[in-house]
C-alpha cells in the first residue's frame, strides 16, 4: 500500500498559498501549477539626484544621461553668440607689453640717440625706464658668459652701486634744488652702458690684449662718460652744466670699472 506523505505549504512571492501531495506512485501533484515560479525583475537602484547637480551621479538612468548631455551641447553651441566672432572678446585687451610698460620702440630710439655721444637727444630720456637698461645688463652678462666668465651678480651689483654713487654726488651738487631721483637715474646708468655692451661683444671677436686693447678700452669708456654726463646734466631741472667735468669724473670711474671686467 503506497504511503503519503504530507508537504507544508509554499509561499510564492504572489502571495499564493499551494499544498503539493504525493499521490500514489510518487508523482508530486500541484494545486497551483498555474502560479509563476519566477520573480517579478525589479529596477535597479538609484540614489536620489542633487537638485543643482546637471550630471547624473551614479545612475543607469540612460535616457536621463542623454538628454543632459544634448542639453550641455546646445549651450556650449550657442555661445558665444553667433554674431560675435571668437576675437571679439579680446578686441578690449592691452598688448601684454603694454600691460608691462615695456616699449620696444622707445628703447630703439633712446639707443638711437646714444649712438652719437656729441649729439644726444635727452628729451627721450625724460620718461625713464628700466627695461632697457635690464635687456643690457643681460646683454652684457651673456656675452661675458661666451667669454667664460660667468659675472651676472657683478655687474648687476655694480649697476646698483655705481646708481647710488652718482645719485648722491648730484644731489649734493644740487642742495635742495636737485629733483634726480634714483629710478631716473639707474635709467640712465644701464643705457649709457650700452658702449660697454658692445665693447664686450667685439672682445669676442678680436683680442683685445696689449695695448691695443686698453687704447679700444678707453675710446668706449670716454663714448660711455660723455653720454651719461649729459643726460644727467640734462634731466636735471636745476642746471648743474658748470658741474660738467665734475660730474663725469665719477661717470668716467663707473665705466672704467665696467671696462676691466671685458679685459681681465
Amino acid at each position: 500500500m503506497p504511503k503519503e506523505f504530507t508537504v507544508p505549504p509554499v509561499v510564492f512571492p504572489s502571495g499564493v498559498t499551494a499544498s503539493t501531495t504525493t499521490a500514489s506512485g510518487g508523482t508530486p501533484m500541484s494545486s497551483a501549477s498555474n502560479v509563476q515560479h519566477r520573480r517579478v525583475p525589479t529596477a535597479p537602484f538609484q540614489p536620489q539626484r542633487p537638485p543643482s547637480s546637471s550630471i547624473p551621479f551614479m545612475s543607469f538612468d540612460i535616457g536621463y544621461a542623454a538628454s543632459t548631455s544634448t542639453s550641455s551641447s546646445s549651450l556650449s553651441s550657442s555661445y558665444p553668440p553667433p554674431h560675435l566672432k571668437p576675437d571679439a572678446f579680446f578686441l578690449d585687451e592691452p598688448p601684454l607689453l603694454e600691460e608691462l610698460e615695456i616699449s620696444p620702440t622707445l628703447i630703439w630710439r633712446k639707443t638711437r640717440s646714444l649712438l652719437n655721444p656729441f649729439r644726444v637727444n635727452s628729451a627721450l630720456h625724460e620718461d625713464p625706464d628700466l627695461s632697457g637698461p635690464f635687456l643690457y645688463y643681460v646683454a652684457f652678462g651673456i656675452f661675458q658668459l661666451l667669454a667664460g666668465k660667468v659675472q651676472f651678480g657683478v655687474i648687476l651689483g655694480w649697476i646698483v652701486i655705481s646708481s647710488i654713487f652718482l645719485y648722491s654726488i648730484i644731489n649734493f651738487l644740487a642742495g635742495k634744488n636737485g629733483n634726480l631721483d634714483l629710478y631716473r637715474c639707474c635709467s640712465v646708468v644701464g643705457y649709457c652702458l650700452m658702449p660697454i655692451v658692445m665693447f664686450s661683444a667685439l672682445s669676442l671677436l678680436f683680442p683685445v690684449k696689449g695695448t691695443a686693447g686698453f687704447v679700444i678700452s678707453g675710446l668706449f669708456v670716454i663714448w660711455a662718460t660723455r653720454v651719461c654726463s649729459r643726460l644727467l646734466v640734462d634731466t636735471t631741472a636745476f642746471g648743474v652744466s658748470e658741474h660738467l667735468g665734475l660730474i663725469g669724473y665719477p661717470c668716467f670711474l663707473v665705466y672704467t670699472l665696467f671696462s676691466l671686467l671685458v679685459l681681465f
